[in-house]
């Protein structure tokens, strides 16, 4: 609170602060501004007949969207094209040399990754439409419950659909490295943040308050509401702890100068993988559930309906829990190579007290990070299952305002903002050694 009052007493962050306000507010319209073509009151009564469960493919896409999904706006694929991009382009450093040689370029190499994002956007923004609207189309994005909702089937308006779709996945890009450039915190982060607290606050009052004031629970709204900000403040405990290894660098001999010999360390998080792990396993899961849904009437998709569907059956979360802990050690493996850190230590004169350089060093940052991945594991597995848990405990058969997922979004996000409006406080808020005895003096 204190570091959101300060930046709004400096003008050129309470600047940037309604900047980022407006870019919000454009992006929440554009969330009920539905797509040319389709029947927005069919839309509407289809959404308030459905329950979604915010865990699988769809619940992710709608989440991420802000709910603009189900509803077929322009605005309905939201930010979802541009992480799988982003993912996709730091899967492919493993298989590709070149995106590795560009990675290691530093700036330029990024800035020629970065152009490679969003050309895959773009491609994804249009498989993705497409996908979305066959499947509305034929009824299964709403589970066979509502009538058409695209009155019109033809090619040509299919096509017409999906380009402004597209457009406005492009848009909401655009808007979001505006918000990088010219606001406070990262774009994307920050509109996922909002699309997900869009719909948070109305979820978690329906627990208390019910559809009509009536058939509402206040004990199970307390409950929630108290494990909500247990989690929360244990999930900002964790993200923030790190792993410091000490590093010592040598001194050398460079013409007249002597260079190095001071001691830093290297911060290892806990969680290496983020929120990775969570959304790449429901995501999977979800893909048998929606195969399912074009031939109901078989044994295999009865047995998934029966099994997949349900986020409090043995068979899902075991499969769920399994997939997580893989995804944990395989994206950290990704993003974090001992062997390209241990050859940079050694080729600046670092070394960590104790391990030899190179190999060794190798080795002992393997073994470091397979301990932190295990603890890591355990904390997203505690954390994802437990809306499993309460669903089952207190038996809400409504969708709970918050997943796994959304914990960790919430936290991460709200940290990386904080810490970032925090630096940029202290830029133009600062005292001086003339000013030691007095309040902080807006700097320029």
């Amino acid at each position: 609170m204190r570091t959101l009052i300060q930046a709004l007493k400096t003008k050129e962050l309470r600047k940037k602060i309604l900047f980022v306000l407006f870019i919000i507010i454009i992006y929440r319209i554009g969330s009920f501004i539905p797509t040319p073509g389709v029947d927005y009151g069919v839309v509407q009564e289809c959404v308030g007949d459905m329950s979604t469960t915010s865990e699988n493919f769809i619940g992710l896409v709608n989440l991420f969207s802000g709910g603009a999904m189900l509803q077929l706006s322009i605005f309905a694929l939201g930010v979802m094209p541009y992480i799988t991009a982003s993912i996709v382009v730091q899967l492919l450093r493993v298989v590709i040399p070149r995106f590795e040689a560009l990675h290691k370029e530093g700036q330029s190499g990024e800035a020629k990754l970065t152009q490679y994002t969003r050309y895959l956007t773009i491609g994804l923004a249009v498989l993705q439409s497409t996908t979305i609207l066959v499947t509305a189309r034929s009824g299964a994005l709403f589970n066979y419950q509502c009538s058409q909702v695209i009155p019109d089937g033809s090619v040509w308006n299919l096509v017409v659909m999906v380009l402004i779709m597209t457009g406005g996945t492009g848009l909401i890009m655009w808007m979001a490295e505006l918000v990088t450039e010219k606001g406070i915190g990262q774009g994307m982060s920050v509109l996922i943040f909002m699309s997900i607290c869009s719909g948070f606050l109305p979820q978690l009052w329906e627990i208390g308050w019910g559809t009509d004031g009536t058939d509402g629970d206040w004990t199970k709204f307390a409950i929630v509401v108290a494990v909500l900000l247990v989690i929360l403040i244990f999930v900002d405990y964790v993200e923030l702890c790190q792993r410091r290894i000490p590093v010592q660098y040598t001194r050398r001999m460079i013409g007249r100068k002597m260079y190095g010999g001071s001691s830093t360390y290297l911060p290892l998080k806990v969680n290496m993988s983020g929120v990775i792990p969570p959304i790449f396993a429901s995501s999977i899961l979800a893909i048998p559930t929606l195969i399912a849904q074009f031939d109901s009437d078989a044994d295999w998709a009865e047995w998934i309906n029966n099994n997949l569907a349900d986020t409090t059956s043995v068979w899902y979360i075991a499969l769920y829990a399994v997939m997580i802990v893989f995804f944990c050690f395989f994206y950290t493996s990704i993003t974090f190579n001992p062997d390209e850190t241990a050859d940079n230590m050694k080729q600046y004169g670092g070394f960590i007290p104790g391990i030899r350089a190179g190999n060794a060093t190798s080795r002992y940052l393997s073994y470091v990070m397979n301990r932190l991945n295990t603890v890591g594991a355990i904390y997203l597995l505690f954390v994802a299952l437990i809306p499993t848990v309460l669903i089952m405990a207190l038996g809400l058969n409504t969708q709970l305002p918050f997943g796994g997922t959304t914990i960790l979004i919430i936290a991460g996000v709200g940290l990386d903002t904080l810490r970032q409006a925090k630096a940029q406080t202290e830029q133009y808020q600062y005292t001086g050694f003339l000013f030691e005895n007095t309040d902080k003096v807006e700097g320029k």
